[in-house]
């Protein structure tokens, strides 16, 4: 039986985090002995791991806390772990464990979300770690290229996000607004998301259309950003329309109560939000950043926005709103084609497949 542990910073409900957890748990279901260790901070993804995945909090307070790189590396000597699989910035620490557990073999997961800004990537550090790595996963194929390029692994393939949304046992998140006239932003509060842009649409459509809200669920950091975005909804007067939901577990019962799914991001790997909104039977629009083009590869499957247009972001939800039958039918065609193109079962069984090549 494979032991192979993920590795990723914080628990918070980020795209990287929840993709870490997915594959932890997949995993488990395969026949492969999954654990999943967290360096940093817990946060509100923890409950959603399986009791079949062995769990390890570092609580590591320094980039070399020896306590922290110790403790891993005892935890992958007991449990007699054959693959380390890190998820994002938890490269480092992978490293400096496997120099002290030579024998463990070591893949990176690259989830970069700034793709279109590649050419400022610092790359130094990662580098030099990436002697060490047998296999780099990207989650796009921009970050393939960008990896094989500048760094020093010969083994580099893209390899698709997969959603994975059940229902909670407590779906407590009751949104505010008129049934059937909602829209979703599923994205933490972080510049790179812009949900500024999105605001500036979003009170183009409310003009015309008062009726329908904008529902904002994602973490909430409390800072300059956060001010921006809750400015920017008293200086559009969008209090009534527009609401903030901070980050929650029970996504999926969210997306039940909601019709679109926007994405108004500045860049992006391969956003698990529009895959779930695909899951979740949401019609779609995003800007045309990173892998975005790729699912939204024809009008019949979504909007695809260019990236900071404002006007034809708001032009899109409209087109929506006035046209049901559109909607309907996108929404029905992107869900088909999320469940056909991105299964979790056949993505982790080919990840089991590239495990057992580097064992």
């Amino acid at each position: 039986m494979i032991k192979v542990i993920q590795i990723i910073d914080t628990l918070e409900a980020g795209g990287a985090e929840r993709l870490s957890v997915n594959y932890a748990n997949g995993l488990s279901k395969l026949g492969v002995e999954s654990h999943i260790c967290v360096t940093r901070e817990e946060g509100s993804l923890k409950e959603t791991i399986d009791k079949a995945v062995g769990y390890l909090f570092l609580n590591r307070k320094s980039t070399l806390d020896i306590k922290a790189i110790l403790k891993l590396k005892r935890y992958i000597i007991f449990n007699k772990i054959d693959i380390i699989h890190a998820h994002s910035s938890s490269f480092f620490i992978a490293v400096l464990v496997k120099f002290l557990t030579p024998k463990v073999k070591l893949v990176w997961h690259d989830h970069y979300g700034n793709s279109e800004m590649l050419q400022n990537r610092p790359k130094r550090v990662l580098r030099f770690c990436s002697l060490w790595f047998s296999y780099i996963f990207s989650v796009n194929f921009k970050l393939k290229k960008w990896s094989q390029t500048n760094l020093l692994c010969d083994n580099v393939e893209a390899i698709k996000n997969f959603p994975v949304l059940k229902d909670e046992l407590l779906n407590v998140t009751n949104l505010k607004g008129n049934n059937g006239k909602r829209i979703l932003c599923l994205a933490n509060l972080r510049d790179q998301k812009n949900h500024i842009m999105l605001l500036e649409a979003f009170s183009l459509v409310n003009k015309e259309f008062q009726d329908w809200s904008l529902h904002c669920v994602g973490k909430n950091f409390k800072d300059d950003y956060s001010d921006q975005f809750f400015k920017k909804i008293e200086d559009l007067n969008l209090k009534e329309s527009v609401h903030f939901y901070d980050s929650k577990l029970d996504v999926l019962h969210i997306m039940k109560q909601c019709e679109i799914g926007v994405l108004s991001s500045k860049s992006e790997g391969l956003p698990l939000a529009l895959l779930e909104y695909g899951m979740a039977k949401l019609a779609v629009i995003a800007t045309n950043v990173g892998s975005c083009g790729l699912l939204i590869n024809n009008a019949s499957y979504g909007q695809l926005v260019e990236n900071n247009d404002t006007e034809n972001f708001a032009k899109s939800i409209k087109q929506y709103i006035s046209n049901v039958d559109y909607r309907l039918s996108c929404a029905s065609n992107f869900s088909k084609k999320v469940a056909e193109s991105y299964s979790e079962k056949q993505i982790l069984l080919d990840i089991v497949e590239r495990y057992k090549a580097i064992l």
